[in-house]
């Protein structure tokens, strides 16, 4: 007497499903990769009624205790230039720094930074809160 089985059954896997979600989860961090902001140095910024977009190579943050950030890089202003000479190095236009200040800091520390971008040959541009004057 066979007692076996003729048709053995096989597990599967169905993964077409698999490819949606995939997408969809993709989609997802596409989505929110795009709404979030590089700078994490939170300032408070001076207010203006005028809005000038500028191709930013490279971003200077001041911080309301005079602390210097090239992007999130802390640093002093005697290491500005050497940090900002690589980044001014790798633009072939007009390189330009956008200087992000609190609006506490003094004027003469967004100046200093001024001048260092003047002596590397680049522009720079001042961040400001697009909400209007205060």
């Amino acid at each position: 007497m066979n007692l076996r089985r003729r048709h053995k059954e096989e597990a599967e896997v169905h993964t077409g499903p698999l490819n949606d979600i995939l997408f969809i989860l993709l989609l997802f961090f596409l989505i929110v990769s795009t709404l979030a902001n590089p700078n994490v140095v939170k300032l408070s910024q001076p207010k203006s009624k005028s809005d000038t977009k500028s191709k930013q190579t490279v971003v200077v943050s001041i911080d309301a205790s005079k602390q210097f950030y090239v992007g999130t890089t802390k640093v002093t202003l005697g290491e500005l230039k050497a940090r900002l000479q690589p980044f001014l190095a790798k633009e072939t236009d007009q390189p330009s720094i956008v200087i992000n200040a609190d609006k506490t800091v003094p004027i003469e520390d967004v100046v200093a930074v001024m001048r260092i971008a003047g002596e590397l040959g680049a522009r720079t541009v001042l961040a400001v809160d697009k909400n209007g004057v205060q």
